[in-house]
Formats: C-alpha cells, sequence, structure tokens
C-alpha cells in the first residue's frame, strides 16, 4: 500500500509544480497549497514504512518525469529525443534502486 501512496503522491507533484508555473489568482494559489500539502501527506506516510531515500528517488523521478512529458504534450513544449533519453534513464535508475532495495531488505529479513 505504501508504494501506491508513493505513486499518488508524485503523481500530485507533477500537478502541483506545474501549478506553481501558472497559477495566478488567489484560488489557484490554495489550490497549490492543497496539493503540495496532499502530495507531501502521502510521502510521508509511505517514509513510515520504506526507506527514505529510495521513496524521494522514486517520488521525484515520477514527478520529473512526469512534469517533462506533461509540458512536451499539454503545453507544446519542444520534443527532444534527448529529453526523452533521459526521462528513460531516470526511469532506469528509479527501477533499479527500488529492485536493489527490495533484495537488500529481504536479505535483513532473513
Amino acid at each position: 500500500m505504501e508504494w501506491i501512496y508513493v505513486v499518488i503522491a508524485g503523481l500530485i507533484e507533477i500537478v502541483w509544480v506545474i501549478g506553481l508555473k501558472h497559477a495566478t489568482t488567489p484560488i489557484e494559489w490554495v489550490g497549490v497549497a492543497l496539493a503540495i500539502a496532499v502530495s507531501f501527506f502521502l510521502l510521508f506516510k509511505a517514509y513510515a514504512k520504506l526507506p527514505v531515500g529510495t521513496v524521494y528517488a522514486v517520488f521525484t523521478g515520477i514527478g520529473a518525469g512526469g512534469i517533462v512529458l506533461t509540458e512536451i504534450f499539454i503545453f507544446g513544449e519542444p520534443f527532444s529525443i534527448i529529453k526523452i533519453l533521459f526521462i528513460g534513464l531516470i526511469f532506469v535508475g528509479v527501477i533499479g534502486l527500488k529492485r536493489v532495495t527490495g533484495e537488500e531488505e529481504q536479505k535483513e529479513a532473513a
């Protein structure tokens, strides 16, 4: 369940970071603040049972990749194959870190 919290927190991070760039009215800023609060609440729930470093890497990886893709597909940011390759590199690193962390936890439990 904690990994679901991390994924949801990462998806909400995409919303609030883009909100920081595009918010102009007080209502929009309140929405950004609420999104930040919910995102970090879920992140802190995940920290209770998962390794902090791995959780933070997954959270920021989802956010960074999602923000770049959202900017390209929704806001017309120029597409670059280099950007996509680096996003892929972030995801490979995050997946690798999660797999290694899972193996370490299993060894410690044994």
